[in-house]
C-alpha cells in the first residue's frame, strides 16, 4: 500500500473511458471506493461490467482517464513501479481460472513464484495457509477437475490472496453456483474483509449478493455507456429516480428486494 497517501481512497477512478479497437464502450466513469469497503459494480448483461474490471486491473489500458490505487496513478506508472502496484491487487476471475494441469497448492503458489523471492518450501507453506483461509485445508493435492464449482471459486480466491493484496477484485463470483454455495461464498468475502482489512470490488448482477453484502454500488447501463446510479442498493431500490435502477434492483419474484439483507458489521 502506498503510505505516501494515507488518506487516499483505496480506488479512485476519474473520467475513465474504456473500449476496444476504437469502439468506446464506457465513458466518463468516475467513482471512489473507500478502504475496507465491499463495493459492487452492477448492471444488466452487456453493460460493460467486465470491461470495466479488465481496465481497472491493467489487462487493458483505458483510452482516457485515470485509475489510482491509494493515491498513486496506476495507468501512468511504468515498468517496475506498475509491477509493484500489481502486487497489491488480487483478482478472482469468473470460474476461478485455475490451471487444470496443476493441483490447488501449485495454483496458489504461482503468484508467489512470480513475485516473491521465497524458496519452494516457503511458497508451499504460505500457499497452505491461504487454502486454509478459504476453508480448503487438506485439498492441497486435489486438481480443479476433482472438486466442486464452489471449491474452485475458493481455490481461485486463495490464489488471489497469495500476495496479501490490499484490494481484491471479483468477477461474477456467484456465477454458476447454487444459492447456498453462493451465500457461503458471500459470507467468506465478508469474513476475509473483516479479518484482513482488504477492500473488495465485486462485479455482479446477483441480487442476493448485492443486497446481502454490498456497502455501496455503482450501476452501469449499456445505452448510457456509463454510470446511472451510485449508493446503497437498499436505498436505490425504492428511492432512485431512474426507473432502470428500480427495475433492476426490484426484479425479485415478489417485485421487491430479496429477503436477505446486509448484516451489520460486528
Amino acid at each position: 500500500m502506498n503510505t505516501a497517501h494515507p488518506n487516499a481512497p483505496a480506488l479512485d477512478v476519474a473520467a475513465l473511458e474504456c473500449g476496444y479497437d476504437g469502439q468506446v464502450l464506457l465513458k466518463n466513469v468516475t467513482f471512489q471506493v473507500k478502504r475496507g469497503e465491499i463495493f459492487f459494480v452492477i448492471g444488466g448483461s452487456g453493460c460493460g461490467k467486465s470491461t470495466l474490471l479488465r481496465h481497472l486491473v491493467g489487462l487493458h489500458a483505458p483510452t482516457a482517464g485515470t485509475v489510482q490505487f491509494f493515491g498513486e496513478c496506476f495507468n501512468a506508472a511504468t515498468g517496475d513501479r506498475q509491477r509493484e502496484l500489481l502486487k497489491r491487487i488480487g483478482v478472482l476471475y469468473q470460474g476461478g481460472a485455475l490451471w487444470s494441469s496443476l493441483n490447488l497448492l501449485e495454483n496458489v503458489m504461482l503468484p508467489l513464484e512470480e513475485y516473491t523471492p521465497l524458496d519452494a518450501a516457503e511458497r508451499a507453506e504460505l500457499a497452505c495457509m491461504k487454502l486454509a483461509q478459504v476453508g480448503l485445508s487438506g485439498y492441497d493435492n486435489y486438481y480443479p477437475s476433482e472438486i466442486s464449482g464452489g471449491m474452485r471459486k475458493r481455490a481461485g480466491l486463495a490464489r488471489a490472496l497469495a500476495l496479501d493484496p490490499a484490494i481484491v477484485f471479483f468477477d461474477e463470483p456467484s456465477a454458476g453456483l447454487d444459492p447456498l454455495t453462493s451465500r457461503k461464498l458471500d459470507e467468506l468475502i465478508v469474513n476475509l474483509r473483516d479479518l484482513l482489512g482488504m477492500t473488495c470490488v465485486v462485479v455482479s448482477h446477483e441480487l442476493a449478493s448485492i443486497f446481502g453484502i454490498a456497502d455501496r454500488v455503482i450501476m452501469l447501463d449499456k445505452q448510457a455507456k456509463g454510470i446511472i446510479a451510485e449508493g446503497d442498493p437498499r436505498v436505490l431500490v425504492t428511492d432512485s429516480k431512474d426507473v432502470r435502477v428500480r427495475e433492476f434492483l426490484g426484479r425479485g419474484e415478489d417485485g421487491g428486494a430479496p429477503a436477505r439483507q446486509k448484516q451489520p458489521s460486528p
